[in-house]
């Protein structure tokens, strides 16, 4: 009789337990379903400044992730590299974007700034199509643009008066163009314009004009992107490390990104993003180049 006394309490203690297990497992399961419906509501504003050769890149995916989370509002304005790096530093902006890494700024706290490579950009000179050229050898390229070549018969083009079409010493284009297109050289004076878009227009509206663009500008017949030596200015060759001027496409932030700052930086790096928009947009992944480079422009095999 003690026995079955025993035996009739153990059962109900263990009966208990499971039902109590039960329930625990009940609430944990109606979490990660709630989760698996949609995660956490994004909600809040995001202003990004700086890089006009990024800018058509980001607006596009701002405009898809406000699509998808209708309580989230950015901003996405451009005026060059330096602004963008200026202007994230000092907190004015969520997100500085820039096409040259913080420590070639002079005066940015680069310390104090959390890279995120987003993509890379292929860029090269731009010229009017009636100049009658598309190939050109990075020694006249560089007589070009410092003024020793002034008129394109002297290269094989037609007889025209070469006006030069530059960006603003802020502009991070303008810097990898002569970091690795010029090879350093300083350009001569020309006309000086803040937006890559009105580069573009200049050069198609002015016979002789000659600038540089990113790859994302080619995107119509209104300007032709001239070779380097005989190598194209594609994705491939950029990709093997053949076509000399290309460069990250950074977002930087002041610290570690949070809230939507972070899911929208989290997005640009999906598979959506990565495999889709950037090809659309004229962009390369980061995850398909064969080389790399650092701040100092040391390029490598990976």
């Amino acid at each position: 009789m003690e026995s079955l006394k025993k035996f009739s309490l153990l059962l109900s203690i263990v009966t208990l337990m499971m039902f109590v297990a039960a329930c625990g497992g009940g609430d944990k399961n109606e979490t990660n379903d709630t989760a698996d419906q949609g995660g956490k509501e994004v909600s809040g504003s995001i202003v990004v400044s700086g890089s006009t050769a990024m800018q058509p890149l980001v607006a596009a995916a701002a405009e898809e992730f406000m699509a998808n989370n209708p309580n989230v509002d950015i901003q996405v304005n451009a005026g060059g590299s330096g602004t963008g790096l200026s202007q994230v530093a000092e907190g004015s902006v969520q997100i500085g974007n820039s096409d040259v890494f913080a420590e070639e700024k002079e005066g940015i706290p680069a310390e104090q700034l959390v890279d995120h490579k987003v993509a890379v950009v292929g860029i090269t000179a731009a010229v009017n199509p009636n100049v009658g050229i598309k190939d050109i050898s990075k020694d006249n390229l560089i007589k070009v643009f410092t003024g020793k070549i002034t008129n394109w018969k002297e290269i094989g083009g037609k007889d025209q008066k070469i006006t030069l079409v530059n960006r603003p010493d802020a502009s991070g284009t303008r810097a990898v163009f002569n970091k690795f297109g010029l090879d350093g050289a300083t350009p001569a004076e020309g006309i000086t314009e803040d937006s890559s878009n009105t580069v573009k227009k200049i050069i198609n509206e002015t016979e002789g004009a000659v600038g540089y663009l990113a790859f994302s500008y080619f995107t119509d017949d209104k300007v032709t992107p001239l070779s380097i030596d005989g190598v194209e200015p594609t994705a491939e060759n950029v990709q093997s490390g053949k076509f000399p001027i290309w460069a990250y496409q950074h977002s930087y932030t002041k610290g570690e990104p949070s809230g939507a700052t972070k899911e929208f930086l989290d997005y640009l790096m999906s598979d959506d993003v990565q495999n889709n928009l950037l090809s659309a947009q004229g962009y390369l992944p980061v995850t398909e180049m064969k080389v790399e480079r650092d701040a100092k422009g040391n390029q490598t095999n990976k």
